[in-house]
């Protein structure tokens, strides 16, 4: 086990560079796409009386230490949750049970674990985790939500991408959403590296306009 750390309850923003230069990460690059489900949901929240941004944070903190508490799981850190309500700690608490019980169905052995990588076609992300999952090179994506979306598969796509480049090979992907309440549940998603062609493709199409669209802005 690694030596006891605490982690900081707040996730910097990942700056990444390619020859000295900044590149954009997944997560911004897929911001170019319409995302119709997202705007009906604040549509309904406004409905209700409840501020769409206030409440995406206050999930959004949960789904933050939910991770971490995962990914300490990986690494033998501890995390510091001083900062976090007993409510917080309960729903955070929720995900890494259902997590707890995934994991004790498959034999994982972590390679890498939130590590930062960056392509030479122009953009940079942060893998979740890179482990032999039951014998087979798996990338790890961790959801804390109601739902598995298509753009999801999209990062993914773009993720095994960082990793091929890296010289790390990518057998399947599996997305493992961990809820933070019962009612959300645990949901998980297995795909090839073959299935995930056609999402690559709608990244990379989404690179092409970012980019087009900083080359325009910047004229």
């Amino acid at each position: 086990m690694m030596a006891t750390e605490k982690l900081k309850n707040v996730k910097q923003h990942t700056v990444y560079k390619l020859d000295g230069k900044r590149v954009p990460g997944v997560t911004t690059i897929l911001g170019v796409l319409n995302k119709p489900a997202l705007v009906k949901w604040a549509n309904n929240l406004g409905l209700q009386g409840i501020d769409s941004s206030k409440y995406v944070d206050k999930l959004a903190s949960i789904g933050t230490l939910a991770h971490k508490m995962v990914e300490c799981e990986w690494t033998g850190e501890v995390p510091d949750t001083t900062a976090y309500s007993p409510e917080q700690l309960d729903m955070a608490e929720n995900a890494l049970i259902s997590f707890y019980n995934w994991q004790e169905e498959h034999k994982v052995k972590p390679v890498l674990v939130e590590v930062q990588l960056v392509s030479g076609l122009g953009f940079g992300g942060t893998i979740d985790c890179y482990a032999v999952v039951d014998g087979v090179m798996t990338l790890i994506d961790l959801k804390t939500g109601k739902g598995i979306y298509p753009e999801h598969f999209h990062q993914l796509a773009a993720y095994a991408q960082l990793l091929a480049e890296n010289d790390y090979a990518v057998e399947n992907v599996r997305i493992l959403r961990i809820g933070r309440t019962e009612d959300e549940g645990f949901e998980e998603r297995v795909v090839s590296r073959e299935q995930l062609k056609p999402h690559w493709e709608i990244f990379f199409k989404c690179l092409e306009i970012y980019q087009l669209q900083k080359q325009i802005k910047g004229g």
